[in-house]
């Protein structure tokens, strides 16, 4: 019976979200209907303080990530860098690549350290241009950019510095380096038929007559200042919010050390405040690379930029925290649900798969799934899990390496079910629906399972690393 109502909460809330409906309203009803069905008396108890704990704690974090991501992208937006972009791609590669294009800018960026959700505010103007002038149907611009950003470059690719693969290393005393040679061909898997399955939809699309589309909403503004700059100098803010975020990530450590504390007044007593520096580095180093983005933008394209600016910024704050608070709903719904008897009988379940890789791979992305979060659905596999993953694995001889890579693609998988925060979020910005585009997102879903069992299977017939 615990069991399903966690498989009922889950299902209504997907359905939900499919439907169109706002999650931060029904994550919450979802959850708490859970726990009213579990233990009526803590209903209350859990909603402040669970269920709200872990949502405000998310928009503590991360809030300043999505407005400034946000208004980064629209600056790209007003800037017309994206126009210039797009002018340039179709140049280099034709338009008839320009899903490729699309993708590897996302790889680009999220291989450098930039948040997904940045990525996602950041892309989307220029993909809109794109796909718009090369006439594909804006509903295949979500699947495009998940390929991009939400797959190989998150967790595959070795060295990846995208939380998905900082996790393992904890756990299993790797780097993010581990098992390089299964990670590029993960990537590469991963790369090439996803883009077999997007360009066959095109093709199905173009047969069809079906253009870009009309009557679409979120639409970036036209451009209206004179000549476009050129390309590179468009290209040079998305490059420097990539290496600003690296460099400043090496920095700010070794700047503040292992904690910083300070009094926060200078009349009374008041306790010092102390913070962790390495839980908030990664943070900081997002966040002052994005304001050099914004003043990168501003000093090439004050003009352009600064009568448009009030509106601009007034739209991008609006956009921002719609998806901060769709993704801190989802944040809070998935700790409820990890603290219900549901959940471990879930956990437990799992425990049966005989195959020491393949039992980690089925949990993490189950548990990903459920709790619709790639890093939570694996740091709660990895903290009740991880000490029978690596006494199995050591029992068949399995390096480490390889539980860190298999561990770490597994969580990007099933994690981007209808409710996940990061799809609901690129569904926003893109202005789509889950009815005209989760499809797409979806495939792009399977095609990511289906590389950590190729992974896998590589692992066991070759023993490559």
């Amino acid at each position: 019976m615990a069991f399903l109502i966690v498989l009922a909460a889950l299902c209504f809330l997907m359905l939900a979200a499919y439907r169109g409906y706002s999650v931060i309203l029904f994550a919450p009803i979802a959850a708490l209907g859970a726990v009213l069905l579990t233990e009526p008396s803590l209903v209350a108890p859990i909603f402040t303080g669970l269920f709200m704990d872990k949502m405000v704690g998310f928009l503590k974090l991360y809030f300043p990530v999505f407005m400034l991501g946000a208004l980064f992208g629209k600056l790209i937006e007003l800037s017309g860098f994206s126009k210039a972009i797009v002018a340039g791609t179709i140049g280099l590669v034709g338009r008839s690549r320009a899903m490729l294009s699309i993708a590897l800018v996302c790889a680009l960026l999220t291989y450098g350290g930039v948040s997904l959700f940045v990525v996602v505010f950041a892309v989307y103007p220029f993909a809109a241009e794109l796909f718009r002038q090369s006439d594909i149907p804006k509903r295949l611009i979500p699947g495009t950019i998940a390929l991009g950003a939400f797959t190989f470059t998150m967790d595959s690719l070795p060295g990846t510095p995208q939380i998905q693969n900082i996790i393992p290393t904890a756990f299993f005393g790797t780097t993010a380096w581990a098992a390089p040679w299964l990670g590029m061909l993960g990537a590469v898997f991963i790369l090439i038929v996803g883009l077999l399955y997007l360009e066959s939809r095109r093709r199905k699309a173009a047969a069809a007559g079906e253009g870009y589309g009309t009557g679409l909403v979120n639409e970036p503004a036209p451009f209206e200042g004179g000549k476009l700059v050129h390309p590179l100098i468009a290209l040079l803010p998305l490059v420097l919010v990539g290496v600003a975020n690296k460099l400043l990530g090496d920095a700010i450590p070794r700047l503040y050390g292992a904690s910083h504390a300070f009094v926060p007044a200078v009349i009374g007593e008041a306790k010092p405040v102390v913070q962790e520096i390495g839980k908030i580095a990664a943070i900081w180093a997002v966040e002052g690379a994005l304001l050099l983005g914004i003043a990168c933008v501003l000093l090439f394209a004050w003009r352009p930029v600064a009568h448009r600016f009030a509106e601009g910024s007034k739209a991008a704050v609006g956009g921002a925290l719609l998806a901060s608070m769709n993704t801190a709903s989802e944040y809070g719904f998935g700790a409820v649900i990890a603290a219900l008897p549901g959940f471990r009988v879930i956990a437990n379940a799992l425990h049966a798969i005989p195959h020491p890789l393949i039992n980690e791979a089925v949990t993490v992305t189950a548990l990903a799934g459920i709790t619709g979060s790639a890093s939570g659905g694996m740091s709660i596999a990895l903290a009740a899990m991880a000490d029978t993953f690596i006494h199995n694995a050591q029992a068949a001889g399995i390096p480490m390496q390889v539980l860190h890579r298999v561990a770490a693609m597994a969580s990007g998988g099933m994690d981007t079910l209808p409710h996940n925060g990061a799809v609901i979020t690129l569904l926003a910005v893109t202005g789509l629906t889950h009815r005209q585009s989760y499809r797409d997102i979806f495939a792009i879903t399977v095609i990511k399972t289906m590389a950590v069992f190729v992974v896998i299977g590589v692992y066991a017939g070759t023993g490559l690393v």
